[in-house]
């Protein structure tokens, strides 16, 4: 029974790993590719596709925030355990993203068309924002990240929370993680309205998110993480936000 639970376990933490890396790979593609195209005007109504569009984000952006919450994630590990609470999230979270990939709806029309030497600095804020990533995500667990590194069992003694770092773009913004994604989307030079809706989706969500998650931050880190607020002014945008 126990070694069954333990297979379970594990495949439940690497198949959402895998899920995760697929999610995000599909994403890409879809923003590249599906969303880059311009429908004719036979196609669904600008006021519907967009209206469509909100519904599918919101969706997902409410799972992404209520299950991050302390009181969800009890909840999860106690029907699930503590060592798959992770996965459970990571699972749902990367089949919502799916779902809503897969039913976006490209928009008739252009936010903006860039021409050189403008789309020159679009592409360059793009390769901007994918070093940010890069930089703050090896600074992460990206195992735990992703699910594949589970929470340690009641039983096992404590870890070391991870201390928190003003290294690299940690010590321009408190979440670069937020401000690479931006970049990378917002930098776009054939910038259609299919698109232009799901940068400006991101980024009104994360406007309002990042508060709730600092206020979960706080939580867990407590007198140092108010230390490094008043360290790195700024959440996402340095000068700006």
């Amino acid at each position: 029974m126990g070694h069954r639970h333990t297979s379970g376990c594990v495949a439940l933490t690497w198949g959402g790993g895998l899920l995760f890396v697929a999610s995000l790979a599909y994403g890409i593609w879809v923003y590249m590719g599906r969303l880059g195209t311009v429908p004719d005007e036979s196609g669904v109504a600008p006021v519907v596709a967009v209206s469509m569009n909100l519904v599918l984000f919101l969706l997902f952006a409410s799972h992404h925030s209520l299950m991050a919450r302390s009181a969800p994630k009890a909840w999860i590990s106690r029907i699930v355990g503590p060592q798959s609470e992770r996965a459970v999230y990571v699972w749902v979270a990367s089949l919502l993203f799916f779902g809503m990939c897969a039913l976006w709806q490209p928009v008739a029309g252009y936010a903006w068309r860039l021409h050189s030497p403008w789309a020159w600095i679009g592409r360059g804020l793009q390769l901007m924002g994918l070093l940010v990533l890069v930089r703050a995500v090896r600074s992460l667990e990206i195992l735990h990240f992703a699910g594949i590194r589970r929470e340690s069992p009641p039983t096992a003694p404590a870890r070391e929370i991870t201390p928190l770092t003003t290294a690299g773009p940690y010590g321009w913004v408190r979440h670069p993680i937020y401000l690479g994604t931006l970049l990378v989307l917002g930098g776009t030079p054939d910038m259609t309205l299919g698109r232009f809706t799901f940068v400006a989706a991101t980024a009104a969500y994360l406007a309002v998110a990042v508060r709730w998650e600092e206020r979960s931050l706080v939580d867990s880190f407590g007198d140092a993480y108010v230390r490094y607020q008043r360290q790195v002014r700024w959440r996402i945008l340095p000068f700006i936000y």
